[in-house]
């Protein structure tokens, strides 16, 4: 004979006060967890949103990112004429070369500054970027010191908001447009005019890469084969996309110390759950032997108890959810040590991630509700009675 969930539901409820203490605990440890795997997540989306798929980025070889590469008007000449390579309307090929350096920028939370990607481009590259928009303000225009910055750093930093002035390098650069780059990295970067930037920073030959668009994906990869084997310009080309994913790296560390901390904070969460229902194991030793007696069984007994410490780790998750909600689509930032700079993105708290932290709710539920459960299902009938 099963017993009704609605005696463990009443159990709860006349024991408020524990429920909610332990519930808590719980909830505590499931917005912990959430909150990570929310930030990997938003960092993820972010990079993983960054490109086209026919894109290809051609830095010299050895080189780890776009900082620490370098590329020359000759080269890029000779990279331009590939076969392979679409076009622009005008008949010009789709080939943007690129300097990508950083500048620091101050903000509130770090008066000594954080290091913020700076890509000098034309206009061919901001054309080749058809995910990113003005969203406010304009396009910066060819030979003057105008800035766009991307939507994460105009929110989150003050000085980096339209009609500012940045000062870096031989003076002042007005910020004349705030870029919507979606989800996308370009929202964490600032673009200007790469002539300017290059006679700025005296990099007139020194310049960082060569983004091209194949004109398909059967020749996309002939093309890279291609650039790559060329002798001539001692590069390697890499998919946009693929050089993008493998920057999610940068959230590796905080993954691992939040799953860690997370794990602990469980341990501790099923020990508070598990002390629970021991505590009511013992008060309830009475209507254990009544259990009994009536016909109940040690098994439903030992069911009912398992129910009981599920439903009270179910109310902590409900409630960590609801605690970790407030942060989808917070914006924050990550610094990476491939690109020496930081990527601003948005919290992303997804239906999967939700379901994750109710299942990390019901696992610690099952280890702090075993033991007791298992408790009042030995018990004897006439020990359990001569406790009234």
């Amino acid at each position: 004979m099963k017993i009704p969930i609605s005696y463990n539901i009443r159990n709860l409820i006349i024991r408020r006060t524990t429920t909610m203490m332990t519930a808590l605990g719980i909830a505590l440890t499931v917005a912990v967890l959430l909150s990570v795997f929310a930030l990997v997540e938003g960092l993820r989306t972010s990079l993983t949103a960054t490109g086209h798929p026919l894109h290809i980025l051609v830095m010299r070889k050895g080189a780890t990112a776009e900082l620490n590469s370098s590329m020359t008007q000759e080269q890029f000449q000779t990279i331009k004429v590939k076969q392979g390579i679409a076009g622009l309307p005008n008949g010009e090929p789709m080939a943007s070369l690129e300097l990508v350096t950083v500048i620091i920028l101050e903000s509130p939370d770090n008066p000594s500054g954080i290091n913020i990607s700076l890509r000098g481009l034309t206009t061919t590259g901001f054309a080749m970027r058809e995910y990113v928009r003005i969203a406010e303000g304009r396009m910066f225009q060819p030979g003057r010191r105008e800035l766009v910055v991307g939507k994460g750093l105009a929110k989150r930093y003050p000085k980096a908001r339209l009609g500012s002035k940045l000062d870096f390098g031989r003076g002042e650069w007005d910020i004349v447009g705030v870029m919507d780059g979606g989800q996308s990295a370009a929202n964490s970067e600032i673009f200007c005019d790469l002539a300017q930037l290059a006679s700025d920073q005296n990099r007139e030959s020194g310049l960082s890469s060569v983004l091209i668009r194949a004109t398909d994906r059967a020749s996309m990869q002939a093309l890279m084969n291609n650039l790559v084997d060329d002798q001539r310009l001692n590069m390697d080309a890499v998919s946009e996309k693929s050089y993008y994913e493998a920057q999610t790296s940068s959230a590796a560390p905080i993954q691992f110390l939040g799953i860690f901390v997370a794990i602990i904070m469980a341990i501790g969460s099923s020990f508070a759950a598990m002390n629970t229902m021991y505590a009511a194991v013992a008060r309830r030793s009475a209507e254990i032997g009544t259990l009994r007696v009536l016909g109940f069984s040690r098994t439903g007994i030992l069911i009912s108890f398992m129910i009981e410490s599920l439903l009270l780790c179910l109310l902590g998750g409900i409630i960590g959810c609801l605690l970790v909600l407030p942060l989808n689509n917070f914006t924050t930032g990550i610094g990476s040590f491939i690109t020496f700079s930081e990527f601003t993105f948005n919290f992303r708290i997804t239906p999967g991630i939700m379901l994750m932290g109710m299942t990390f709710a019901l696992v610690m539920g099952i280890l702090g509700g075993l033991f007791p459960a298992s408790s009042a299902a030995r018990k004897e009938i006439l020990t359990a009675l001569r406790e009234i």
